[in-house]
């Protein structure tokens, strides 16, 4: 596909905000690993596509280990994480390494918004209305090297500010990786803020990546490093638990987390009941991605 992909939704396709914020839906369901949104649908469909969550489902209901386990303990515990100033280094296999201050990124980047889906691997889903930047740009910056292979990412640790790193959960910090062609693909983009604001501390503020044809927890949050290297990286819920989470974590209907279906989502803010929908392959972006898999056995390598 082109490098710079194009939306065929517009503002009027956005569901307004004020809709939303005095309606809270009864949310049940299990807890989650990670969040990442995507708004799509297969060539050749019919349905209209799903407006946005509001911005109390995508605030309230999140995975953010490093505040907690609870889908609550996000909004309740990272108002303590400081967010200004930031920066991100990035090093590795480039030629400008060094720590990029995010007030001088976002100053030679363009700012749009992207509508996505989001695909949990816990089979939970919404979307969301993103405002970011193409990932791409962020490394053009730092100039990838040929050798490059693939890309590191790794989440801020600041455990008096963290109350979660302080239990054994994960192996703290929190890190995940693509594959270089997969980092530079016009969907995947660094987003900054939801709904035309800033990102919330508990979605990821201020900077996070966003992987929409991947569950969810390979989106990872308030990024601090960024590696280009030429082997495939340490990835927190694959090093966890290989035979549950794979590297590649492609949303895939066909291939079952061990311990529940992939085929069917809920979508979040329906309610208990809410109707569960046939989940779509490369969560609703198979024509822009399947290319980047052409060749590889998807059950396998999931």
């Amino acid at each position: 596909m082109a490098r710079r992909w194009t939306n065929d939704l517009t503002t009027a396709d956005v569901t307004p905000e004020a809709l939303f914020l005095n309606r809270r839906q009864l949310m049940t369901g299990a807890a989650a690993t990670g969040l990442g949104l995507t708004l799509g649908r297969p060539a050749g469909a019919a349905e209209e596509m799903p407006a946005p969550n509001s911005w109390e489902d995508i605030t309230s209901y999140n995975n953010y280990y490093e505040f907690g386990t609870g889908k609550s303990d996000p909004a309740e515990n990272a108002h303590s994480l400081i967010t200004a100033p930031w920066s991100i280094r990035i090093d590795g296999l480039v030629d400008r390494p060094g720590d990029y201050d995010l007030t001088d990124i976002l100053a030679k980047m363009d700012l749009e918004e992207r509508i996505y889906r989001f695909r949990c691997v816990e089979a939970w889903s919404m979307v969301v209305p993103w405002q970011g930047f193409e990932l791409a740009d962020l490394l053009d910056l730092a100039g990838v090297q040929d050798a490059a292979r693939y890309v590191a990412f790794e989440t801020v640790l600041r455990p008096e500010e963290m109350p979660g790193t302080r239990y054994p959960v994960l192996d703290w910090p929190y890190r995940e990786g693509l594959r270089l062609d997969e980092a530079l693909h016009p969907l995947t983009i660094m987003a900054t803020g939801i709904y035309g604001k800033p990102m919330p501390n508990q979605n990821g503020a201020p900077i996070r990546l966003v992987v929409p044809w991947k569950y969810g927890f390979k989106s990872i949050k308030s990024v601090v490093r960024i590696t280009l290297t030429d082997q495939e990286p340490y990835a927190s819920w694959n090093a966890y638990n290989p035979r549950e989470y794979g590297f590649y974590s492609n949303v895939n209907p066909n291939v079952d987390h061990p311990r529940w279906s992939q085929a069917t989502e809920r979508r979040i803010g329906g309610g208990l009941f809410a109707r569960r929908s046939p989940t779509l392959m490369f969560n609703g972006y198979e024509d822009e991605v399947a290319v980047l898999y052409e060749g590889m056995d998807l059950a396998t390598y999931f």
